[in-house]
């Protein structure tokens, strides 16, 4: 049944082209779901939307993409500066898209015997040629925080956010083996910028498919006020009032975008 649908002319793909995502639409970007490429490139079969097959394809190892698309509806644009304008369907059809085809692109071998990996079951299932293993696809799991203290919220700027950006964001880590969520969220505030957290409270969660993380959102009580950047990770860290956040276009500094659980932490908690 997989194979009729797969090769089925009203099924239809999502293309991904070195990470990027083939996108259709000008003033509302829209997934580009196209009549299946030529090519047996790998894939992964997503599901049906309102009766239709749909499945993403990974063309990365051409040079030109283009030369298997039956047409170019579109060009293949990065997904993290489009999340927040993607419709919803889209952006869910497109974020497991990539999860997926990274997983199976960096599992090619099986990691206990080293043979040869074959995808099963639409792709969602790496079986080792040799050993007969099964792998399945992982999401890593990180905790992002809040850490509030009295009418002050405490974010933090990493050495990853671009300088000119100027944006605090959320403290975030992922978690260890052996520790709970609860003990992520101390564990990292304290290892980043040297502040005590008490009580963790959880407040929702965001796939993060760059590449396979869940992202799981806390508000963390600070306990102390003395800030300690790591160096090595950190830029800066400072605790701002609400008017500061209220003032920051005057005060020369940025938010995390509208579409991340960041934001949303922030604007939840100015809303309380």
């Amino acid at each position: 049944m997989l194979h009729a649908m797969l090769h089925h002319p009203a099924s239809r793909f999502t293309i991904f082209w070195n990470g990027q995502a083939l996108i259709t639409g000008e003033n509302v970007p829209q997934a580009a779901l196209t009549a299946r490429p030529e090519s047996d490139a790998p894939w992964v079969f997503l599901g049906l939307q309102d009766d239709t097959p749909i499945f993403a394809m990974d063309l990365s190892a051409y040079a030109d993409p283009y030369s298997v698309l039956p047409r170019a509806p579109g060009a293949f644009t990065d997904l993290r500066n489009l999340t927040s304008l993607l419709p919803t369907d889209d952006a869910t059809i497109l974020a497991t898209a990539r999860g997926m085809l990274h997983w199976r692109a960096t599992h090619k071998f099986c990691p206990a015997c080293g043979g040869g990996m074959v995808p099963a079951r639409g792709g969602w299932v790496m079986l080792c040629s040799q050993c007969g293993a099964e792998n399945f696809p992982r999401s890593d799991p990180a905790v992002i925080m809040l850490v509030v203290r009295g009418e002050y919220l405490l974010l933090g700027q990493s050495h990853k956010f671009p300088p000119n950006s100027n944006f605090y964001s959320t403290l975030a880590g992922f978690v260890e083996p052996g520790e709970s969520l609860e003990d992520a969220v101390r564990r990292e505030v304290f290892e980043e910028v040297g502040v005590r957290v008490g009580e963790v409270a959880y407040h929702s969660s965001q796939p993060w498919p760059f590449p396979a993380s869940l992202m799981l959102g806390f508000y963390a009580q600070g306990l102390t006020e003395e800030i300690v950047l790591e160096e090595a990770e950190m830029r800066d860290a400072r605790w701002f009032s609400r008017a500061d956040i209220a003032n920051r276009k005057a005060l020369g500094f940025n938010l995390p975008p509208q579409d991340s659980i960041a934001r949303r932490l922030i604007e939840d908690w100015l809303a309380s």
